[in-house]
């Protein structure tokens, strides 16, 4: 097995890790782990791309490594017993993207016999501010004299921002495939 593939299978065995130390109100161990596991994905993929390591398999464990992190991570912070939380309403949003997201893949799979994913921008962003947000709430929890509600809002609202442009760019991402006569 290839090092970018052991790397992104320790990213999925940190997930479980996380979420034990959120249930049990450790942010410091949590956001140790976050951070371990996001050098991971950094790792795998430079790795994977530098010494011509990639792999099919690697082309699917890693986003569901991602996905699956982020996901529980957002589950777990508004779930948690610590004093600042991720809004329900946001938590929701989230999910929800990533479901139409899956549903509109697999659909056009369905249809076409293949699809053809191209990470945009917008999605890297909403990638981004995700992980912004999940430390920033770790952190908050770690110091609560580092949390300020106005800057909260601002980075759940520029999650919100690049959700929506993302969700944007990959419907017209969709639609093209779908109504396109050849394959990619």
């Amino acid at each position: 097995m290839e090092i970018p593939n052991i790397l992104t299978i320790l990213r999925i065995i940190l997930v479980p890790v996380f979420i034990i130390f959120i249930w049990y109100n450790l942010p410091v161990h949590a956001l140790i782990t976050f951070i371990v596991a996001g050098l991971t994905d950094a790792l795998d993929g430079y790795i994977a791309r530098r010494f011509k390591q990639e792999t099919q398999l690697g082309k699917i464990l890693d986003p569901i490594a991602d996905k699956t992190l982020l996901i529980s991570a957002f589950i777990f912070l508004f779930n948690s017993k610590l004093p600042i939380k991720l809004p329900f309403w946001f938590v929701v949003i989230v999910i929800s993207r990533d479901i139409y997201i899956l549903a509109g893949s697999f659909l056009i799979y369905i249809l076409k016999g293949y699809l053809k994913v191209k990470p945009s921008i917008f999605g890297k962003a909403t990638t981004f501010f995700q992980i912004i947000s999940i430390v920033y709430v770790l952190v908050s929890n770690i110091d609560i004299s580092l949390y300020n509600e106005h800057l909260f809002y601002t980075i759940l609202g520029l999650n919100v921002l690049f959700l929506a442009l993302s969700t944007l760019t990959y419907t017209y991402d969709g639609l093209i495939q779908v109504n396109s006569k050849k394959n990619f």
